[in-house]
């Protein structure tokens, strides 16, 4: 029978009685890796607008085009990743992440700016949105036990990206290009040499992309976990044993509830990413001189990757103890605090405006890792990740409007590089106002109304797959 099914399809990746469900989360990393390079841009973003001879904003629109398409391609694409698998989607994901690549590369070698935007823009932003929430529903269904353990494993993974994409573009553009110093900001890569890297990105990428789509399984129809108990979980405060279409879910109010909750949590910590070089540059800058360095900073925006991976999981796996609507009540009410210190005493110490902006990021990324659980939570299994694509728009509004409220209040103190702490007070400030808006969106939050949820006859499952025999699971 299996001679017949396609590579690709959902009933090739049902794993074989015995089948450790720890092998998934390795499968879902080897693609959020990948992905994750899109906080990677900064490396060479400079010898881009050198190239082209444009500015920053053009090809920052890069980026916010690649961030545009990731929420309209897991708002779109979200039932068909369901429907088709997890394999159909790590597979195409990857074709329009790798190809994405080398279309930009083809742009920037011909010095034609459009397929730059065309290629990592829409192509390889589609890639972002289908990679993104492939893993999300498969990893839920392995473990109904602890889902914000399952998804932050997997999320952190995006996160942590760039930990590995900037320093390995760095070597490699030095490779390509003789005359570029990573460590010398002063410095700026030959175009040509990004295309080179570009390819050399495409072709490690389809190789870790493909292990993942390889890898990855799907659970039996009717398997649990050894000695799970879903009686004791739906006991917990929101958590339902109900089902609930996607189609349903964008009819309920705890949906708008959410997606305010996560574009609030988004538009407050991203807004700090964007600017997080200048802006601790700014923080203690006197007399026009900052005593924070190039490589200082560079070094700040490292470490606050590694508080945005970090958030992911630790964050996430918390809310399996303490309950999601508890948890973001953290992000969003701890988090308001935590920008009004920001505002008014971080620039005091240079540790402390740190400490401060690190937590906070690490709310971001756990706001990231924790949704798909907290969906899970309120609406089932059923069509998880077609739900968990929907609500991603949230993020595709807020990489517009976060770094928009901080440029506009920017622009209005002042020119770059003569700024200080006192210009980012307006919008930090305006960011407590934000997060206390999503505060109150997230205590609204009640379980969803019976009349929303599936027949008692209907699948647990977008697709109902029964088990197969370890012969057929090689197959």
């Amino acid at each position: 029978m299996t001679e017949r099914l396609p590579l690709l399809a959902r009933e090739r990746t049902v794993a074989a009685p015995g089948f450790n469900r720890w092998l998934v989360p390795p499968a879902a990393l080897a693609v959020h890796l990948c992905i994750g390079q899109v906080y990677a841009t900064s490396v060479y973003k400079g010898a881009l607008v050198a190239h082209f001879d444009s500015s920053l904003t053009t090809v920052g629109l890069i980026f916010s085009v690649a961030i545009a398409m990731l929420g309209l391609a897991a708002g779109f694409g979200g039932t068909w990743v369901d429907r088709s698998g997890p394999r159909a989607a790590m597979a195409l994901s990857a074709s329009c992440w790798v190809s994405g690549f080398l279309v930009a590369a083809l742009g920037i070698a011909t010095d034609q700016l459009w397929l730059v935007f065309l290629g990592y823009g829409v192509i390889g932003g589609i890639g972002l949105g289908i990679g993104y929430i492939s893993p999300v529903s498969t990893l839920i269904k392995w473990f109904p036990d602890r889902p914000g353990l399952a998804t932050g494993m997997a999320i952190m993974g995006f996160g942590g990206g760039a930990l590995v994409a900037s320093p390995l573009s760095g070597r490699l553009l030095e490779l390509y290009d003789s005359g570029y110093d990573a460590s010398d900001a002063t410095t700026v890569a030959d175009g040509h040499a990004v295309a080179l890297l570009f390819v050399t990105l495409a072709v490690l990428y389809a190789v870790f992309m493909a292990f993942g789509a390889a890898t990855v399984r799907v659970p039996p129809e009717g398997w649990r976990p050894a000695g799970f108990d879903p009686g004791a979980v739906a006991s917990a405060p929101l958590v339902t044993t109900a089902q609930v279409s996607a189609r349903n879910a964008v009819r309920t109010p705890q949906f708008y509830l959410l997606w305010l909750v996560l574009f609030c949590n988004v538009t407050a910590g991203i807004g700090i990413l964007e600017q997080a070089a200048g802006m601790i540059a700014d923080f203690f800058r006197d007399n026009g001189t900052s005593s924070v360095t190039a490589a200082a900073a560079g070094g700040f925006v490292g470490l606050l990757s590694l508080a945005n991976m970090a958030g992911r999981f630790v964050w996430s796996s918390t809310s399996d103890l303490i309950g999601r609507q508890r948890i973001y009540a953290v992000y969003l009410g701890v988090g308001l605090v935590l920008y009004a210190l920001l505002a008014s005493v971080g620039s005091s110490s240079t540790a402390l405006f740190v400490a401060l902006a690190a937590l906070i990021i690490s709310f971001y990324g756990g706001g990231f890792a924790t949704i798909p659980a907290y969906l899970r939570d309120l609406f089932g299994t059923y069509q998880v990740g077609a739900i968990h694509g929907r609500l991603l728009t949230a993020w595709s509004a807020a990489g517009i409007v976060g770094p928009l409220i901080v440029n506009r209040f920017l622009d209005a103190e002042g020119e770059p590089g003569s700024l200080t702490a006192s210009a980012y007070q307006p919008a930090l400030f305006t960011m407590v106002g934000v997060l206390a808006v999503g505060l109150v969106a997230n205590l609204l939050v009640r379980p969803v109304d019976p009349r929303f949820h599936e027949p008692a006859s209907a699948p647990a499952d977008e697709t109902r797959i029964p088990a197969r025999s370890d012969e057929e699971a090689r197959a």
